[in-house]
């Protein structure tokens, strides 16, 4: 058989959750939650590598999707560990999971309350040690249209809770947490921000 090329081995990853897994932040002996799965890009190099994955997603199609993609690459793996479900409450309990994946999501709460309750409840599942991978919108290198508090209007018309620098680095310090990277953020010309945010959880830890 062939080797397997780069798109076979890593789908269409995120870079930066490529990045994680080059400097072994995520590995495959590690249980990993992708929260806001989409349809599973960031999973296939950790379905293949015979991660315990689990995944849950609000929209059925994609979850869908996700299964299928995984009883492909790992059919050893439940069904039952992707779920339809929502970030503001989760279906597992505390200190759950090594990593937690939440890629592209964030940005889309409807206004601060809702952002803090799927932040609250992503924090919540990681364990002791694990760590938080968030990429999501931010004000970080661009200015954008206000709508509302905290809602901005992107370049392609869009409508996001955007994040800026400060709120980060004060959710980081509320919620007990050390960067695992500095934030990094990608300038897409005329249209977003996308903020890298990824945080370790000490050993013994409250959400504030």
């Amino acid at each position: 058989m062939p080797p397997l090329t780069l798109q076979e081995q890593f789908g269409q990853i995120d870079i930066y959750v490529f990045d994680q897994i080059l400097r072994g932040n995520i590995a495959p002996g590690m249980r990993t939650l992708d929260a806001g799965c989409g349809y599973g890009r960031n999973l296939v190099y950790l379905l293949r590598a015979g991660t315990e994955i689990f995944a849950i997603d609000a929209h059925p199609d994609a979850v869908a999707h996700t299964r299928h993609l995984a009883a492909t690459l790992q059919p050893a793996l439940p069904p039952e560990n992707f779920q339809v479900g929502h970030l503001d409450h989760l279906p597992y309990p505390d200190n759950f999971a090594d990593v937690v994946l939440c890629n592209s999501v964030l940005h889309f709460a409807h206004d601060r309350a809702h952002f803090l309750a799927m932040l609250a409840e992503l924090w919540r599942v990681v364990q002791p040690g694990g760590l938080l991978f968030t990429r999501l919108g931010s004000r970080i290198g661009m200015d954008f249209p206000q709508v509302r508090e905290d809602i901005y209007r992107t370049g392609d018309g869009s409508e996001w809770f955007l994040v800026d620098e400060p709120m980060l680095l004060t959710l980081t310090a509320q919620m007990n947490a050390a960067l695992a990277d500095p934030l990094k953020t990608t300038i897409v010309q005329s249209h977003r921000c996308m903020t890298t945010w990824v945080l370790r959880k000490p050993s013994h830890q409250a959400f504030v």
